[in-house]
C-alpha cells in the first residue's frame, strides 16, 4: 500500500512537457521510404532486366548457345512476336528501372520545412538531404544504365529502319 501511494504522488508531481503542434510542423524531416527495404525491392526490380541484359550480351558478343541464355533470349524474342505480350518487353526494360530508381530515391532523399523568422509566418526555409545508402545509390546508377542501354537501342532501331 505504501509504494502505491508513493508512486500516486510521484505521478501528480511530473511535469508535463509543453507541446506546440504548429511548431511540429516546421521540424519535420523524414524519408518516404525505409532504405533497407526499398534496395531489397530494387533488386528484384532490376534482376529481370538484367539478367536478360546478360544473356542478349551472352548470346551475341561471346556467341555462348548454352541453354539457359538461349533459352532466356528466345522468350523474349518469342513473347515480342505475341499480339498482346509485346509490351512485355518495354516494360521490363524500361518501366521496372524506372520503378527502381523512384522507390530508391524517396528512399534517400529527406525534405524538411521550417520557418526562418518568427515574425515572418510567410518566408520559409526548404532543405534537401541526400542520406548515402551505398546499396541505394548503386540500385538507381545500374537502373540508370540499364534505362540508358534500353533507349540507345530504341533509337538504334529507330534510326536503322528510317534508313
Amino acid at each position: 500500500m505504501k509504494n502505491n501511494d508513493e508512486f500516486l504522488k510521484e505521478m501528480e508531481n511530473l511535469k508535463v512537457p509543453d507541446v506546440n503542434p504548429s511548431q511540429h510542423q516546421n521540424t519535420v524531416k523524414m524519408a518516404i521510404m525505409n532504405a533497407s527495404r526499398s534496395a531489397a525491392l530494387g533488386v528484384w526490380l532490376i534482376a529481370v532486366p538484367c539478367y536478360f541484359l546478360l544473356c542478349v550480351f551472352m548470346f551475341y558478343f561471346f556467341h555462348a548457345r548454352m541453354g539457359w541464355f538461349a533459352a532466356m533470349f528466345n522468350l523474349m524474342s518469342g513473347l515480342a512476336k505475341v499480339p498482346f505480350i509485346d509490351f512485355l518487353g518495354p516494360v521490363v526494360l524500361f518501366v521496372l528501372p524506372i520503378v527502381c530508381i523512384i522507390i530508391n530515391v524517396l528512399s534517400i532523399l529527406h525534405v524538411g520545412v521550417k520557418n526562418i523568422d518568427p515574425e515572418r509566418r510567410k518566408v520559409k526555409e526548404v532543405s534537401i538531404t541526400i542520406k548515402v545508402k551505398l546499396w541505394n545509390i548503386v540500385l538507381i546508377l545500374i537502373s540508370l544504365a540499364i534505362v540508358f542501354v534500353f533507349i540507345s537501342y530504341v533509337m538504334t532501331e529507330s534510326i536503322s529502319i528510317k534508313s
